[in-house]
C-alpha cells in the first residue's frame, strides 16, 4: 500500500530535511507552467517508464499531480519497480495550494 502524505507534512519535511525528499511532479508541461512546487523533479506520467532511472532510490520520493489520482498510479508503479520509499501527496498540488501555499495558483 502506498503511503499518503499530507501537504503540511511535506512542507515540514522540506523545511527540516530538504535533501531527504524528492518531489516528483507527474503532470503535463502545460500544468507545470501554470503552477508548481519547488524544488521538484518533473517527469510527466507518460514518460515515467522511459525515465525511471532518473528517479532517486536513496531518499523518499513524494509523487504529486493535480488532485492525486495520476500520482497514486505512478507511486504504485514506482514501488513495484524498485523505488523503496515512495508516497503520494494527498490532494495533489491543489491540496498544496489550499493547505500550504495559497500563492500557488489553483486550476
Amino acid at each position: 500500500m502506498i503511503e499518503a502524505v499530507a501537504p503540511t507534512e511535506v512542507e515540514r519535511l522540506l523545511k527540516e530535511s530538504p535533501g531527504a525528499i524528492t518531489l516528483l511532479d507527474v503532470r503535463e508541461d502545460d500544468e507545470r507552467a501554470t503552477a508548481r512546487i519547488e524544488p521538484s523533479l518533473h517527469i510527466p506520467m507518460n514518460e515515467v517508464v522511459a525515465r525511471l532511472a532518473e528517479i532517486p532510490t536513496d531518499r523518499r520520493v513524494v509523487v504529486y499531480c493535480h488532485h492525486g489520482t495520476r500520482s497514486m498510479m505512478v507511486a504504485t508503479y514506482l514501488a513495484s519497480h524498485g523505488v523503496p520509499n515512495v508516497a503520494n501527496l494527498t490532494g495533489g498540488i491543489d491540496g498544496w495550494s489550499r493547505e500550504v501555499d495559497p500563492d500557488v495558483p489553483r486550476y
